[in-house]
C-alpha cells in the first residue's frame, strides 16, 4: 500500500501496520490491547479463554451472520462490541483497514481494538481478537428474511449493496470478497442501507482499475446468486424471487449509479441549464457535489462537465444542521418532507426554517419516538418508527377518507403492525445456531484426536476459506 499517495485522512488513520506472515513472525509473549478508544472495561474481559468458551453473561443476545471465524458480540461496559477470532496478521490488517475506512467517513464497522499476545493458563496461544463497534439497529440479511417484509426485499438489499460499492470503490477500495454475508443492514425508511462489516481480502489504493471494480461485480453476483438460492432452500425467500435476476440486478445498479457519478457530459453554450439538472440528479441520489471541472472540447463549441462527487448523505447532513438528528439519507429525506408539511399546515412558509424546525421537533417527532415499547427500543431505531408511523397513518387516512390524528395512528401502528416486523427470541435462536454452523476456523468444532476430521481436505472447508 503506497501511503504517500492516499487521501492524507486514510495515510494518517492508524498506529498498527500488520506485519507479513512468516515462519519466525511469532505471537507476542504478553498480552497487548491496541485501542481506537478508551474502554477500560476491555482489560476485564477473560482474555485467557477462547472465545468459543466466554460465559453467557458477557454475551449479547444479537443475531450475527454466517462467517467462518468465532463470532460474539459482548457487553463491555456500556457498549455492545462484536468480537471476531482470527490470526495475528488477519486482526492487524483488517484493524488497519477499517480505521482508514473510518477516517475517510465510508460506511463500515467501527473499529475499537486488535488484541493480541493471548494466552491460555498453560500457556497456550490463542488466536487474536478484532474488536469492533455493534452497528446498533443492523442486522444481517438472513434476519431481514426471517421478519414480516415487503416481498422485494432481496431488490432493496441488492440496490443498497450497489450503492455501497460505488462508494468504496470511488474511494479506491478494493473489496475481494463482496457478498450479502460481509454487510450489515440498516432499515432505511423504504429501502436499506449496506455497511462493510468485513474488510479481511480488502485493499485501499489511490485508484481502482476497472478490472478491479468488475472483478469485485462479478463476484458479487455470483456470492449473492448463492446466497439467495440457500435462502430460497430453507423456504426463506417468497417463491417468485427469480435468484439469478435480482443477481443481475447488482450489475445493472452498479453501473447505472457509477455512470450517474463519474461521466463527463457534454453541453452547447446555450444548455448550461443541464448542468443544474445534473446537479440536482446527484443530490436526489444522495451524493453531495463539491465542484464541477469545466472546460471546451477542441472545436469550442461544447462544453465537457464532469462532477467531483463528495460523497452520499446530502439530506442526512441539511436534517443534521436543522435538528441534530444522525440518521440514514432516505430517512432523512422523509422526515425533512414531514418537516415541509408541518411548515406548510402551520402557516410558516415565511418563517426561519431553523426555528419551524425546533418546533417540529418538540411537537412531533419527540412525542412520536417517545411512544415505542420499551421491549423494542433495541430493534428499531426512532427515525425508522417515525418513518413507518407515517406511512401507517397514510394507509389509515386512505381508509378512513379523512386525515388520521398521528396519535391514532401510532397507538394502531403499535398495536398491529410494529411486532409482527420484531425479531423474538425463536428466531434469533435460530440465527445464531446457523451463523455458527459456518465456523471453519474454531478448534472446540474439528479438533477432536477422536472424530479423524482433517479441515485441510474437507472441499466445504476449503471453499468458505475463499
Amino acid at each position: 500500500m503506497n501511503l504517500s499517495k492516499l487521501d492524507p485522512r486514510a495515510a494518517k488513520a492508524t498506529s498498527v501496520l500488520a506485519e507479513a506472515e512468516t515462519p519466525g513472525n511469532a505471537e507476542p509473549r504478553a498480552l497487548n490491547i491496541t485501542a481506537a478508544s478508551s474502554n477500560p472495561k476491555m482489560f476485564t474481559l477473560p482474555w485467557h479463554k477462547p472465545l468459543a468458551t466466554w460465559p453467557e453473561d458477557l454475551l449479547a443476545n444479537l443475531p450475527r451472520g454466517i462467517s467462518r471465524h468465532v463470532v460474539r458480540f459482548v457487553h463491555v461496559g456500556d457498549e455492545v462490541y462484536a468480537m471476531k477470532e482470527i490470526t495475528r496478521q488477519m486482526a492487524e490488517r483488517e484493524y488497519e483497514i477499517l480505521r482508514r475506512l473510518q477516517k475517510l467517513e465510508l460506511p463500515a464497522v467501527r473499529p475499537v481494538a486488535v488484541v493480541t499476545g493471548r494466552h491460555n493458563k498453560e500457556g497456550d496461544p490463542l488466536e487474536a481478537i478484532l474488536v469492533t463497534k455493534h452497528l446498533k439497529f443492523s442486522l444481517p440479511y438472513r434476519a431481514l428474511f426471517a421478519r414480516n417484509l415487503r416481498p422485494d426485499t432481496a431488490e432493496r438489499l441488492i440496490d443498497a449493496l450497489a450503492v455501497l460499492l460505488v462508494r468504496l470503490h470511488l474511494a479506491g477500495f478494493y473489496w475481494g470478497d463482496v457478498s450479502l454475508s460481509n454487510v450489515l443492514f440498516l432499515r432505511d425508511a423504504d429501502a436499506f442501507s449496506a455497511f462493510l462489516v468485513d474488510a479481511e481480502t480488502g485493499d485501499l489504493q489511490v485508484n481502482l482499475t476497472e478490472g478491479q471494480r468488475e472483478y469485485d461485480i462479478d463476484l458479487a453476483r455470483t456470492n449473492i446468486i448463492g446466497e439467495l438460492m440457500d435462502l430460497s432452500s430453507g423456504q426463506l425467500l417468497p417463491s417468485d424471487v427469480d435468484e439469478i435476476e435480482v443477481g443481475n440486478r447488482l450489475v445493472e445498479r452498479y453501473h447505472s449509479l457509477w455512470s450517474a457519478l463519474t461521466d463527463t457530459d457534454k453541453f452547447g453554450p446555450d444548455e448550461m441549464w443541464k448542468i443544474e439538472k445534473r446537479v440536482n440528479k446527484l443530490n436526489e441520489l444522495g451524493f453531495d457535489v463539491d465542484e464541477l471541472e469545466m472546460k471546451t472540447d477542441e472545436d469550442g463549441k461544447r462544453v465537457l462537465v464532469r462532477p467531483r462527487v463528495v460523497d452520499a448523505g446530502y439530506a442526512n447532513r441539511k436534517l443534521l444542521r436543522l435538528t441534530g438528528l444522525d440518521v440514514q439519507e432516505n430517512q432523512a429525506r422523509r422526515l425533512l418532507n414531514d418537516l415541509d408539511a408541518y411548515r406548510a399546515s402551520t402557516w410558516r412558509e415565511g418563517e426561519d426554517l431553523e426555528i419551524v424546525a425546533t418546533d417540529w421537533m418538540r411537537e412531533v417527532f419527540e412525542p412520536t419516538v417517545r411512544s415505542i415499547p420499551r421491549e423494542y427500543r433495541s430493534q428499531i431505531e426512532p427515525a425508522q418508527f417515525f418513518h413507518e408511523v407515517l406511512t401507517h397513518r397514510w394507509f389509515l387516512a386512505e381508509k378512513a377518507g379523512h386525515d388520521v390524528p398521528m396519535s391514532e395512528a401510532v397507538t394502531s401502528y403499535i398495536k398491529n403492525i410494529l411486532p409482527d416486523q420484531m425479531l423474538d427470541k425463536k428466531d434469533i435462536d435460530t440465527l445464531l445456531e446457523e451463523a455458527d454452523s459456518g465456523v471453519v476456523d474454531d478448534e472446540y468444532t474439528y479438533n477432536d484426536p477422536d472424530d479423524g476430521y482433517n479441515p485441510d481436505f474437507d472441499p466445504d472447508a476449503a471453499v468458505w476459506s475463499h
